[in-house]
């Protein structure tokens, strides 16, 4: 399988102004080596990936850590980095496509997902991570959690995805994106219904994954990954601090 990596963002994102002149996150070093590194090396360790191509910003092109990877440049939005990732690609096979600060991805991780993923025979399958299992690993490490009837959860840092759902995404993106600003929009967008069982905590993950289908045509499933690194992502300047503790201590599957 093929795995797509986002490399891109802004150069004045809170993480990579830790670093002068990285041209994004992705070329911030943690731990004696840049995210973008890591992310390739736990890439490279899987059984179910075989080919990489990564999404980077422009004058990071020629970066070292590039020149065994298919690389592209990436576009001012995510949107336009996806279709750059996807762009000569077969529709209907399946790729992986991973954030670039998976600080602590490893080969065990992503055939895990891949593997599952690929049993579930969806558009798209999202990683999730148990807050329970997250907490097990490392506790002081801050996440957003979603509480839904079987639990609560967090977004992991990649997606399998067939690239033919692409344009309902990039639909749904730029539709959800203009009404984010007015609660009725969006509720009408979402339904009634599903507000109310957010607001109960009734709202469930079946329930969500058949919104989606009636709003995009896309089958799409959520996937609960077993390993808390799955959404070890570097968000703030803070966890960069965080995850070099983590991997000086030896608490990590990778240092």
């Amino acid at each position: 399988m093929r795995a797509v990596v986002l490399a891109g963002g802004p150069a004045d994102d809170e993480v990579a102004r830790l670093q002068p002149g990285a041209p994004s996150k992705a070329f911030v070093r943690v731990g004696g080596a840049t995210l973008l590194e890591r992310v390739l090396r736990g890439l490279r360790a899987a059984h179910t990936i075989d080919a990489i191509r990564v999404v980077a910003p422009q004058q990071a092109l020629g970066d070292p850590s590039l020149a065994s990877v298919e690389a592209c440049p990436a576009g001012t939005r995510m949107v336009d980095s996806l279709r750059n990732a996807v762009d000569g690609l077969d529709p209907n096979t399946s790729l992986l496509a991973v954030a670039s600060d998976v600080a602590l991805l490893s080969g065990a991780v992503v055939d895990d997902f891949v593997q599952g993923a690929q049993a579930l025979e969806a558009d798209l399958v999202y990683a999730t991570v148990r807050k329970e299992t997250h907490m097990a690993r490392y506790p002081e490490l801050p996440h957003t959690w979603v509480r839904l009837r079987e639990g609560t959860f967090c977004g992991g840092g990649f997606v399998l995805l067939k690239p033919r759902a692409l344009p309902s995404i990039f639909e749904a993106i730029e539709v959800f994106g203009a009404a984010r600003k007015s609660p009725l929009k969006l509720a009408r967008l979402l339904g009634w219904g599903t507000i109310w069982r957010f607001a109960l905590r009734r709202l469930s993950i079946s329930y969500v994954e058949q919104r989606v289908r009636g709003l995009t045509g896309i089958q799409a499933r959520a996937l609960e990954c077993r390993y808390a690194e799955a959404a070890v992502n570097v968000d703030r300047a803070g966890d960069v601090a965080a995850v070099e503790r983590l991997i000086a201590s030896g608490r990590t599957p990778v240092s």
